[in-house]
């Protein structure tokens, strides 16, 4: 039996259904992603882009990574509550990542990888099973 997740900006203009599992869910602690969830790091899962299935409008914000790859991510957000909801990468037509938190699912899958290790809050502790990435 497949599990089917939905996930949603604040607003709920915005949904995503995804088929299947995850094929991975880790932990970002780079520059960009604190300033753009307001915190001190993001989650995301990975879906292959098949399994995804998008409902609503969503606008477009596109950077680099920030650090030397500068891995271009295309961030697509709700334009009326300006919830980023889902992203994916030119590089990698076939993934799209979701917030995690865009689940509203406590029973969501933990990380698996931590990466950007070099820029993470020194009072985040993870799991020792987390594989960590600098």
């Amino acid at each position: 039996m497949t599990t089917t997740r939905d996930a949603a900006c604040s607003c709920g203009q915005l949904r995503l259904e995804v088929d299947g599992d995850p094929i991975r869910v880790s932990i970002c602690h780079c520059l960009a992603c604190q300033r753009r969830t307001g915190s001190a790091f993001g989650i995301q899962a990975r879906f292959t882009s098949g399994h995804v299935r998008v409902v609503g409008r969503y606008s477009d914000y596109v950077r680099a990574s920030d650090e030397e790859d500068r891995l271009v991510h295309v961030f697509h957000f709700c334009p009326d509550c300006g919830a980023t909801v889902f992203w994916t990468e030119p590089e990698k037509p076939d993934v799209v990542a979701v917030a995690v938190g865009a689940f509203a699912d406590p029973s969501f899958p933990a990380p698996t990888v931590s990466v950007y290790e070099a820029r993470r809050h020194p009072w985040l502790a993870l799991p020792a099973e987390v594989d960590h990435i600098d």
